[in-house]
């Protein structure tokens, strides 16, 4: 709890002026408030008796009064505006920081990471830590101001009276102390909890058709159902607790009110204290103990607050992707030689994938890689882009390591078609601008045409400039895969890779595709992932994987002749 507040003051420092500034606004609220009951005491000593009364000099105090009042409230005001200022700059800080700390994370913590959580974290979490932080602000500053500034003007009032509002109030500390280390653990659970249902929300809605398909909805439903039962009980549990902070505190305050009250009485009947002085003292007396109730409500929002503070420092401190070398260079004048030295790589250590695989692609060449389902294509191609680094063995490019290439520039060289499409919301020109932004509207048409993407866009309410939502909820799957195509077409780098590229298409305009891409690959070495082997016969090289391993290495014919694994494969298709 103490490291995640420091990691909140390291944030806060940077607006040392603002919060300077709401401090000496609370101070001038605190200090004018204060003196009003002062003023207060003084008017009800100018009432003597009946027919006793000074109204001039009781003018004078309520104008002094007005005043004070006045300048008080606009003080609160401005300080408000103030704590107003840093808590959303310290939000605003810390959400940026978060987003680039996704950016920079290495893709096995994204993979095995639920995507809900992430998003709880940087959305939900951040959200109640700023209403955490600005009550804070709000309560905390002026409440221990408060405390003080009521405990120095009873001391120079009377000191007797002031000593016993000085024994009772610690009793105020004690309480709330107790609860405060009570909350803070359920405060967590539940702040865990609602992470796993924002998870449990993200994956349904998400995944809404396969949900509907196998028939899941009462399953998903009795998870959900189970999932917000342990939240209402967590939350429950929580704000139980946290409740009984401020009844706690306001009962030892009516103790502190009590004693005020009887002991200035007598004081009072002995002539020790003016009728008006007492009455200011009761008036202090409430002002002390109610900062008290405050700073306790104040703690238990920071108890929370602090708990999602916690989840979202933990995100942004998590181990970025290893850093580029110092020496790093940067990949320029590509010529597309690639070669794997005995290569090994796993997921998980346990249990091994990848394994001693060598492979030398010439410059230009058409790379295709086959295999059943899990036998390491894709992983390759990881490897290759450096979304994970190889446990053994090297990669290397025109004959540099990739590991000693800058990634930007290592992947600015390759262009990539998935199986998994990715569209932003945006107009479809700024979709298939994303590898180039600089590119004409011709420049993209032409892409677009040359990825048979033209026909269907034109097709759209607003052609180029149709919005799409996000993802390309409004498009169908085959017609997102032919924007990734046209994206690809339109920056054109000297390298490929087309993991399952034409698999939501129709075979009609895959055949129209696939000499595209012909043309597209002539000069480029390409790598090519696929599972039907039609696409692939006019490849250079053939990989045919299989438990991590190449076991066979060749063209189309040769292998079919070798009457090995590929044989069988291309058999079982056709």
């Amino acid at each position: 709890m103490m490291q995640t507040l420091k990691k909140v003051m390291k944030y806060i420092k940077k607006y040392w002026f603002w919060v300077g500034v709401s401090i000496g606004l609370a101070t001038v609220s605190v200090v004018l408030t204060l003196y009003v009951p002062i003023l207060t005491g003084d008017a009800i000593d100018h009432i003597l008796a009946k027919g006793q009364v000074d109204f001039m000099a009781i003018r004078d105090i309520l104008f002094k009064m007005g005043v004070c009042i006045v300048v008080a409230g606009a003080a609160q005001w401005l300080m408000n505006t103030c704590n107003n200022h840093i808590t959303y700059h310290v939000v605003k800080d810390i959400r940026e920081e978060a987003f680039r700390r996704i950016q920079k994370l290495p893709l096995k913590y994204l993979d095995q990471k639920p995507i809900g959580d992430m998003v709880g974290r940087v959305v939900a979490d951040v959200d109640t830590f700023a209403d955490g932080l600005l009550m804070g602000f709000t309560q905390f500053f002026t409440g221990v101001l408060t405390i003080l500034g009521t405990l120095i003007f009873m001391l120079v009032t009377n000191v007797p009276i002031a000593l016993v509002v000085v024994c009772i109030t610690p009793l105020s500390f004690v309480v709330a102390r107790f609860i405060s280390t009570k909350t803070y653990a359920m405060f967590k659970v539940q702040s865990e909890t609602r992470a796993e249902q924002t998870s449990l929300i993200e994956e349904v809605v998400g995944n809404q058709k396969v949900v509907k398909v196998f028939s899941q909805e009462e399953n998903m439903i009795d998870k959900f159902a189970d999932i917000n039962d342990r939240l209402e009980k967590s939350s429950l549990r929580a704000i139980f607790f946290s409740s009984l902070t401020n009844p706690s505190t306001r009962f030892v305050n009516s103790l502190v009110y009590a004693g005020v009250g009887v002991f200035g009485a007598l004081l009072a009947i002995k002539g020790g204290i003016s009728v008006g002085r007492l009455s200011c003292f009761l008036s202090y007396a409430n002002q002390y103990t109610k900062p008290f109730n405050e700073i306790s409500g104040v703690i238990t929002e920071l108890q929370n607050a602090l708990v999602c503070a916690g989840r979202i420092f933990a995100l942004i401190d998590e181990e970025p992707v290893t850093p580029d070398d110092v020496d790093a260079v940067v990949l320029e004048e590509v010529r597309g030689e690639v070669v794997f030295r005995d290569v090994s790589f796993s997921y998980d250590p346990n249990k091994r994938l990848i394994q001693n695989v060598s492979l030398h692609v010439k410059p230009g060449q058409r790379v295709a890689i086959v295999g059943p389902t899990g036998c390491g294509k894709t992983t390759l191609i990881n490897l290759l882009m450096r979304f994970y680094d190889v446990d053994g063995g090297s990669i290397t490019i025109d004959g540099t390591d990739i590991r000693h290439l800058t990634r930007e520039s290592l992947r600015e060289n390759f262009g990539m078609v998935l199986q998994e499409t990715w569209l932003k919301e945006g107009t479809i020109l700024d979709n298939i601008r994303i590898g180039k932004p600089d590119a004409t509207d011709d420049e993209v048409m032409q892409a677009a045409k040359e990825a048979h993407a033209h026909s269907f866009i034109k097709r759209l309410p607003e052609g180029y400039h149709t919005l799409i939502t996000e993802n390309g909820g409004n498009l169908s799957q085959g017609q997102k895969q032919l924007l990734c195509i046209a994206r690809v077409m339109l920056a054109l780098p000297p390298m490929l890779i087309l993991d399952e590229a034409t698999s939501s298409i129709d075979t009609r305009t895959e055949m129209r595709i696939q000499r595209a891409f012909a043309k597209m690959m002539e000069g480029r070495t390409s790598f090519i992932v696929a599972h039907r082997l039609s696409t692939i016969r006019e490849a250079d090289i053939i990989l045919v994987m299989k438990d991590g391993n190449i076991i066979e290495q060749g063209n189309h014919e040769t292998l079919l002749a070798r009457g090995g694994f590929y044989r069988e494969l291309y058999e079982a298709q056709f």
